[in-house]
């Protein structure tokens, strides 16, 4: 008889939350690998958006969705966890109630095992509240719990979340040896880890509300950005064949009308004369009519007039970059992946493929250890000079990274016991020089004056 394995994608705890196409990739190939080996998977989502038991919960406000598949989740008001009691911002759950949930879990046959994924290390409150339902609906099966949570605070995950099992890194590598510890079971298939096209497709159909799929055509990254957790959550960087990229877009395209494809990978356009470059062609010449988003920053100095006109032929409707910053010294101190005159050589190129101002999102990092206000304001100055629109995104210090130490040197907060000081909604690393009132300036001076040129 098949053993039955129920995966959990729990809730996102948070001062705030918005569904930038996100899907829980990560565990869709665990499902898709656990059926390899003749398991029945079960998925229970709690960000789903669209779940038809909402028409029940009169007090939860339906979120607004676009029609590329992003949009507000649901969310309710919830006590703040006591080390953000004095923050000054509503906390919420956001996903599913409680009531869904527990009933979810009532509604499916007993599983043999129970699977929870994790993401940002600060939204462990959510995942221990999925464990916790877990053990009063279903006592007495084990449960395992991965991601990025486990594999970047290993120590804090193991001592506090309840599970049974805490697995740190990529589930393929370690999953096959604990179903051997747990179940006396050898796996039937195992995927060649260095090739990531032997890897069986993500469980797409396990997903209760398909608006948008994304597509993984990488993994790693083969810079070193010393405020980046690429090379700590993935072992080396692989990527897959392009045209093997494209026949999966086509197949869930024409499986269930998806329209609207992300990606999230790290170096979506690095060695771009074998990946990104072969891929675009295909995908233009295969006609398949569909929207790309980009939402994870892009790498600027590998944009080439050919590849922006490519991107706007193939249909990458949503395109970020990461600058993070305009300042020179901090740019080869970081990593050195960019610099200005090639933001502008990139903004112009893309502009000349028939993208807009408003189309060019550039992030810059506001928050670093050491960071002047000044210093993001020449940043936004900059990429609007570009005729590129700059988007603040708040540095959150990540345990491991090149830079972690000198975030907890700069933190007026406890972040190297604490993952929720991690949260980029508290700027934790800010300094005199960077208060919380430059920075809401800085949010209006980035969000103000962008006008669309040429």
């Amino acid at each position: 008889m098949k053993r039955n394995i129920l995966l959990i994608n729990p809730w996102i705890y948070d001062f705030a939350a918005y569904d930038f196409w996100l899907k829980p990739l990560g565990l869709l190939y665990i499902a898709g690998f656990l059926r390899k080996n003749g398991y029945n998977v079960h998925l229970v989502d709690c960000l789903n958006p669209a779940h038809p038991e909402f028409k029940h919960e009169t007090h939860i406000k339906p979120p607004k969705r676009k029609s590329w598949g992003n949009g507000n989740y649901p969310k309710e008001n919830i006590w703040k966890p006591e080390p953000l009691a004095d923050i000054p911002k509503r906390y919420n759950r956001y996903g599913i109630t409680l009531r869904i949930f527990r009933k979810e879990l009532l509604g499916i046959k007993r599983p043999d095992l129970v699977f929870v994924t994790s993401m940002m290390t600060y939204w462990y409150p959510g995942v221990f509240e999925a464990i916790k339902i877990i053990r009063e609906t279903l006592p007495g099966v084990p449960v395992v719990l991965g991601g990025n949570y486990v594999t970047l605070c290993p120590s804090h995950a193991s001592e506090n979340s309840c599970a049974d099992f805490t697995i740190a890194g990529e589930g393929e590598r370690n999953i096959p040896n604990l179903l051997k510890d747990i179940f006396g079971d050898d796996p039937l298939f195992i995927p060649d880890l260095s090739d990531l096209d032997s890897y069986p497709l993500p469980a797409f159909d396990l997903m209760p509300n398909k608006d948008q799929v994304p597509i993984l055509t990488s993994k790693g990254c083969p810079y070193r950005c010393t405020y980046c957790a690429s090379h700590i959550l993935n072992n080396g960087f692989r990527r897959r064949d392009p045209i093997k990229v494209v026949d999966e877009i086509e197949y869930w395209n024409k499986l269930y009308g998806i329209t609207n494809f992300s990606f999230y990978d790290d170096a979506l356009l690095v060695d771009s004369k074998a990946s990104v470059i072969p891929m675009l062609k295909e995908i233009i010449k295969r006609e398949l009519g569909c929207n790309f988003h980009c939402p994870n920053g892009l790498h600027l100095r590998e944009i080439t007039g050919e590849i922006s006109n490519l991107m706007f032929r193939a249909g990458f409707r949503t395109i970020r970059f990461g600058l993070e910053t305009a300042s020179v010294k901090r740019q080869i101190e970081t990593g050195g992946k960019i610099t200005n005159e090639e933001l502008k050589e990139t903004a112009a190129h893309l502009k000349n493929a028939g993208y807009r101002s408003r189309d060019i999102g550039v992030y810059l990092l506001c928050g670093l250890p050491g960071q002047a206000a000044s210093e993001v304001r020449e940043s936004i100055n900059l990429v609007k000079s570009c005729g590129a629109k700059p988007i603040i995104a708040e540095f959150s210090p990540i345990p491991g990274t090149p830079i972690w130490k000198e975030s907890v040197k700069a933190s007026p907060y406890n972040i190297s016991k604490e993952p929720l000081f991690h949260n980029n909604s508290l700027l934790s690393c800010r300094g005199e020089e960077l208060t919380y009132e430059m920075y809401r300036e800085l949010k209006m001076l980035a969000r103000t004056g962008v006008r669309d040129r040429g």
